[in-house]
């Protein structure tokens, strides 16, 4: 494709990629599932893990598919473990810079902790899909091309 006038030497943006994953033994993912097409249909690249993952394959996953993001799905009330286990994870893979972000049932007491954890956000039950959409713009960077 030719570029348009004063697009010549203009770097494009890369679609962000976000992983949306099911930690632990939690077996109800339509949460999941809306938030992953709600992404996508905002333009971003979404990789569905699943149900049951393991933090150790999220975090493999996220490292193979190059993600900008992990959107974590917990509903089963062990999201401090297995949040925590994510953020841990990537750190001794040097990852760090993968934005973790995450929602289900989460009592408010728990998202203080979750944030000093390193959680950049979390999300409880009447989030919206666009207030996701938003906040994922907001806080996940877009990559340049090449």
């Amino acid at each position: 494709m030719v570029p348009g006038p004063g697009e010549a030497g203009r770097a494009t943006a890369v679609p962000r990629r976000v992983v949306v994953a099911k930690p632990g033994l939690d077996g109800h993912d339509r949460g999941a599932k809306v938030v992953a097409r709600a992404l996508r249909d905002a333009g971003m690249e979404v990789i569905y893990t699943g149900l049951h993952q393991t933090p150790e394959q999220i975090v493999a996953t996220a490292l193979a598919e190059d993600a900008d993001a992990i959107g974590l799905s917990v509903l089963s009330g062990a999201h401090l473990t297995l949040f925590t286990r994510v953020i841990d994870l990537l750190a001794a893979e040097d990852a760090s810079d993968i934005v973790v972000f995450g929602g289900g049932i989460i009592p408010e007491a728990d998202r203080a902790q979750l944030l000093e954890r390193g959680v950049a956000g979390v999300f409880g039950p009447g989030a919206t899909m666009a207030s996701i959409v938003e906040w994922v713009r907001e806080h996940v960077p877009e990559r340049e091309a090449g």
